[in-house]
């Protein structure tokens, strides 16, 4: 598509980690008809092999812009994805996890925003579901909706009475139905990315609870998941 076509049509900011259900995220935002401007955040994660799959799905999908923001989380630490913590391997159990990274989705949300009013753009996607997930707090639609009315107090463009609308499309969807959203867009899921503990040969580890979810999910729906796992 043109960049004259690409300025006429609505514009979105798409948070695009790398995973798959960013991925998908950014697929039915140009469904919906948006031109999508993805920002990735490089928090100096230790599964940095995401930015690659970020940088390819951008590429991919055909984005407006991607920015990719550099944010050094890990010195912060506090997770087993910023710090010197081993990633579990046990399974997904019923407390939040040590992959928790302290409010990573309100500080994206929040740049994503900032740079949308930048952009003039009202509308941002986010790729949180709340059923099949780690059992992360700021994955739940409570956050989704109050960070929506944040946004309005929190700009000028909300204070000049513009309304701000954050998508989260996959909000209630399973990872099998995410899998099942990826197939029917035309999406290529080998080049997103989940596993937060990548193996030195480049496969996927197969054992943490980004990869368990995925694979289920894939198996769940009855497709191939082309990701490499180690186990």
């Amino acid at each position: 598509m043109s960049s004259a076509a690409n300025s006429q049509q609505r514009q979105a900011v798409v948070l695009l980690s790398g995973g798959l259900d960013s991925m998908v995220v950014a697929g039915l935002a140009q469904e919906a008809g948006y031109a999508v401007n993805a920002l990735t955040i490089d928090y100096n994660q230790r599964h940095r092999r995401e930015l690659d799959a970020a940088a390819a799905i951008a590429k991919r999908i055909g984005a407006v812009r991607h920015v990719v923001l550099p944010l050094d989380l890990s010195r912060f630490g506090g997770s087993a994805l910023t710090d010197d913590i081993a990633v579990p391997k046990d399974g997904v159990g019923p407390d939040i996890p040590v992959t928790y990274v302290p409010a990573r989705n309100l500080v994206f949300l929040s740049l994503t925003l900032a740079w949308a009013e930048a952009l003039g753009v009202r509308d941002l996607f986010i790729g949180v579901n709340a059923l099949d997930y780690s059992g992360y707090p700021d994955c739940r639609p409570e956050f989704i909706a109050g960070f929506q009315d944040l946004a309005r107090l929190a700009t000028k463009a909300g204070a000049e009475g513009d309304d701000w609308r954050i998508h989260a499309p996959l909000q209630f969807l399973g990872k099998a139905e995410i899998a099942a959203e990826a197939h029917r867009l035309g999406l290529d899921a080998g080049l997103s990315w989940s596993c937060y503990d990548p193996q030195p040969d480049g496969a996927a580890c197969g054992l943490c609870d980004s990869c368990r979810l995925r694979r289920e999910g894939f198996a769940k729906a009855g497709l191939t998941d082309p990701t490499r796992y180690a186990a």
